[in-house]
């Protein structure tokens, strides 16, 4: 049986990326010159062409907004989810700060597609073991599922010990689902297939061998991300250390291309659909 994947894109600005915080902040985003109606658009229109949908994680700020674009996503058959408002790590809030945060989202979200959000997605993929905490909240405001935890190690996120399929969590007095970023296990240690970063910086190859690992060897899903910037080579330049430009901005040009043989290569549904079976 053919296992179906999971596309799932992060509806953001360039300029709300983790890596320009101390670059740009909050309250000089309406300021930037914004591309994410353009950008999004693009990727909406190639998901359209490939008959592919996907679950967006729509960042609050964006849907308050663009609502036009959020009501674009659900009328394209996409699943609509939450990626928090103001785009900060969870590790960097309080829980009552989280609270009010993906409160705000669901609704400015909701609102604008018309479709009850039941999925989140942290930015940069914070929920750490320091921020743990946050499946409890998120399962308190009804969230069905998180898909914020990478089991692997980096410098700015990771649990590299935690399950590297999807599957149930503690989370308060209850459980949520737990949909993680998707891992090949290699001499004892996980490596990472997802998507953003990963696509752009590494050979496609690497992302399409470790597909095909997960999905025949594991008979798991993967679950692949990428954000509307990752295909626009023409987005401004901001400053940032050697490194974040590095990972920002390598191989901009090459991504859509990229996503076009994903496209072809692999079958994807939107995560809400393909969590099902991954649990069965």
């Amino acid at each position: 049986m053919k296992v179906v994947n999971a596309m799932t894109v992060d509806v953001e600005d360039y300029f709300h990326v983790s890596v320009f915080d101390g670059v740009v902040s909050r309250d000089t985003w309406d300021a930037q010159p914004s591309r994410v109606v353009e950008s999004t658009t693009r990727l909406l229109d190639l998901l359209a062409a490939n008959r592919v949908r996907a679950t967006c994680f729509v960042l609050g700020w964006v849907a308050e907004r663009y609502p036009q674009l959020i009501a674009r996503i659900a009328a394209d058959g996409h699943e609509v989810a939450s990626h928090g408002y103001w785009h900060r790590l969870v590790y960097d809030q309080t829980p009552g700060d989280f609270r009010e945060d993906i409160r705000r989202a669901r609704d400015v979200i909701e609102q604008a597609s018309g479709m009850k959000v039941r999925g989140y997605r942290a930015p940069s993929f914070s929920v750490t073991r320091k921020s743990l905490w946050a499946l409890d909240v998120l399962a308190d405001e009804g969230y069905e599922y998180d898909a914020s935890i990478f089991p692997i190690r980096h410098d700015r996120y990771g649990i590299p010990d935690a399950p590297r399929h999807v599957c149930r969590m503690p989370a308060g007095t209850s459980t949520i689902i737990e949909a993680p970023g998707s891992t090949v296990r290699v001499a004892g240690t996980n490596l990472p297939i997802a998507g953003g970063g990963y696509f752009r910086l590494l050979p496609y190859g690497w992302t399409k061998r470790g597909i095909e690992r997960r999905n025949r060897t594991e008979g798991q899903p993967a679950i692949f991300y990428l954000h509307p910037w990752e295909i626009d080579p023409g987005q401004p330049r901001l400053p940032a250390s050697a490194l974040g430009r590095f990972r920002h901005y390598r191989n901009l040009e090459k991504a859509e291309g990229r996503l076009r043989r994903l496209l072809t290569d692999f079958t994807f549904a939107p995560l809400a659909e393909v969590i099902p079976a991954a649990l069965a």
